[in-house]
C-alpha cells in the first residue's frame, strides 16, 4: 500500500509483529486470515506498520482432545504457510520440556527479536547456536527501533479470560499491558461489553484493538477432525497440502486410506539426462532452468531421488539424501 502512504507523509509509524498462539490442529484459513484482516486494520488507519506475523503452535503436553503431535502440526502449518510472504512458524513452544503459559510464549519471541535487532551477531544472544530462527521478520532489522509483539487472537480467547481458573490474573495483566491484543470479532459479537465488564481489560483496553471481521468463516479445526473422522471430504476447507499430509500419515482418525503401509517407489536419475529434466522441470513448474541462482544447482552429474508412493506424494532428493522438494506428483509424468 505504497509502503504504508510513505510512512503516512514521513513519520515513522510503530513497527508491530502480530503472533497466533494455540493448538493448530489442523490450521485453518481462518487461523491465517485473521494476520491478513489485522494488517489490513493497521494499514487502512495508519497507526502502525506491520512487519511480521507469527504462528506459534502450543506443546503436545497440553493435551487437548484432538491434538496431533507437535511435530505433525508444524510440518502442517508450513504447508498452509507457502503462500505467505510475511507469516512464519515458530516451533519454539512445542521444543521445550512441557507446556508453556502464553505470557511466557510472548514474552520469549519479544526479547528475542529486540535483542535481535540491537546485537551486532547472535554470538551474545544464543552462546553456542548461531541459527537465526526462521519466525523472525525479514525486515527486523532495517530499523533500530524496539518492536512491539501483539497477541492476535479471536473474540472468544479475550471472553475465556473470565472463565474461574483457566487464566492467571498476572499473566492477563501482563499480556495486555506489555504487549496488547489484536481482537478479531465476527459481526454483531459485543467484545466491547466484555471488556467493560473486565477490570483489567478496561484498565488497559488502549492496548486492545478491535477488528471486525465481515466475511465470517465458522470451518473450525474440530469441525475438520469431525469431518475427517466420519470419511467426509474437507476439500475446500482446508489447503490442499494440508489434506495430503494428514491422509498420509493418518492423523485424526481419518477414514479414506491407511496410509502407512504405503509403497514407495524410488526412482534415481542424473539430472543431465533428459528423462530427469523432464520429470524434474515439470514437477518444479519449469523452475529448474530458471532458478539455478537461487537453489542448489540440479545441472548434469548431480545424483537426485524422485521418491513417489502410491497415492502421488513425490520427494525430491538431493545427492546428500537431503528433502529440498515435497509436493503432489504432476499428472501425466
Amino acid at each position: 500500500m505504497s509502503i504504508l502512504l510513505e510512512e503516512t507523509s514521513n513519520r515513522l509509524l510503530p513497527r508491530i509483529v502480530l503472533i497466533a498462539c494455540g493448538s493448530f490442529s489442523p490450521p485453518t484459513p481462518m487461523h491465517l486470515r485473521m494476520f491478513e484482516i489485522a494488517k489490513d486494520h493497521f494499514e487502512l488507519n495508519g497507526t502502525h506498520k506491520v512487519i511480521g506475523g507469527i504462528v506459534s503452535p502450543t506443546h503436545d503436553a497440553y493435551g487437548k482432545k484432538g491434538l496431533a503431535p507437535g511435530k505433525h502440526r508444524c510440518a502442517m502449518v508450513k504447508l498452509a504457510l507457502q503462500s505467505s510472504s510475511w507469516i512464519r512458524l515458530s516451533e519454539w513452544e512445542t521444543l521445550q520440556d512441557g507446556w508453556s503459559r502464553t505470557q511466557a510464549v510472548l514474552q520469549y519471541h519479544q526479547n528475542f527479536m529486540n535483542n535481535y535487532i540491537n546485537s551486532p551477531d547472535l554470538d551474545n544472544m544464543n552462546g553456542d547456536d548461531n541459527h537465526i530462527p526462521g519466525w523472525l521478520p525479514s525486515s527486523l532489522r532495517e530499523r533500530r527501533d524496539p518492536v512491539q509483539l501483539r497477541l492476535l487472537c479471536g473474540a472468544d480467547l479475550l471472553e475465556s479470560f473470565a472463565v474461574p481458573g483457566l487464566w492467571a490474573e498476572e499473566d492477563i495483566e501482563d499480556i495486555v499491558s506489555n504487549h496488547g491484543l489484536v481482537v478479531i470479532s465476527r459481526s454483531g459479537s459485543n467484545a466491547e461489553k466484555f471488556i467493560f465488564e473486565s477490570d483489567i481489560l478496561t484498565r488497559y483496553q488502549r492496548n486492545i484493538t478491535l477488528v471486525t471481521n465481515w466475511v465470517s468463516n465458522e470451518v473450525s479445526s474440530t469441525m475438520i477432525r469431525r469431518l475427517l473422522s466420519r470419511g467426509q471430504s474437507v476439500k475446500y476447507l482446508i489447503d490442499d497440502l494440508v489434506i495430503e499430509y494428514i491422509k498420509q500419515f493418518g492423523l485424526f482418525n481419518c477414514k479414506t486410506n491407511n496410509l502407512d503401509n504405503r509403497k514407495t517407489t524410488p526412482n534415481v536419475f542424473c539430472c543431465g539426462e533428459s528423462k530427469a529434466g523432464s520429470v524434474l522441470n515439470k514437477l518444479l513448474g519449469g523452475q529448474t532452468h530458471n532458478n539455478n541462482k537461487k537453489n542448489k544447482s540440479t545441472g548434469p552429474g548431480q545424483a537426485v531421488q524422485v521418491v513417489t508412493t502410491e497415492y502421488g506424494v513425490t520427494e525430491i532428493l538431493d545427492e546428500e539424501g537431503m528433502k529440498s522438494k515435497k509436493f503432489k506428483a504432476a499428472d501425466n509424468v
